[in-house]
């Protein structure tokens, strides 16, 4: 199954390590450096799943992710967020977020989350097709 990840963060070299590690393993990744940056992209193409840092400067990650829910609700959105911001994780997901990761994150851990969300984000386009 081809997933079509977002990844947004403002931290350079977090992103070019998660963006290598994700096309050795053929999975096509944009990245975005910023909230607006991630908002334009999603404005231009349809995401599976958008991994997404709760801490950004200028707009942080829960406003980024109520504009997802907003402009594309099926889009599946993973939080990552440091242990001194767990509770985002969490409030994240009470916004619509599918999961959180702490940082740093486990590559396998992200990638099993991934997959997972891309999943779920399937069955729903599936079940609205229908519906």
């Amino acid at each position: 199954m081809d997933i079509n990840i977002l990844l947004v963060d403002d931290e350079a070299d977090f992103v070019e390590t998660m963006t290598k590690r994700f096309r050795i393993r053929k999975l096509p990744v944009t990245s975005a450096g910023s909230g607006l940056e991630a908002l334009k992209l999603i404005d231009e193409q349809d995401f599976d799943v958008v991994i997404l840092d709760v801490r950004m400067p200028g707009m942080d990650g829960m406003e980024v992710l109520r504009q997802i829910r907003a402009k594309r609700p099926l889009t599946e959105v993973i939080m990552l967020t440091g242990h001194a911001s767990l509770d985002a994780g969490m409030q994240g997901m009470s916004l619509g977020a599918y999961d959180y990761v702490l940082k740093p994150a486990d590559f396998d851990e992200l990638l099993d989350k991934v997959r997972r969300a891309a999943e779920r984000k399937a069955l729903n386009v599936s079940a609205q097709a229908r519906g």
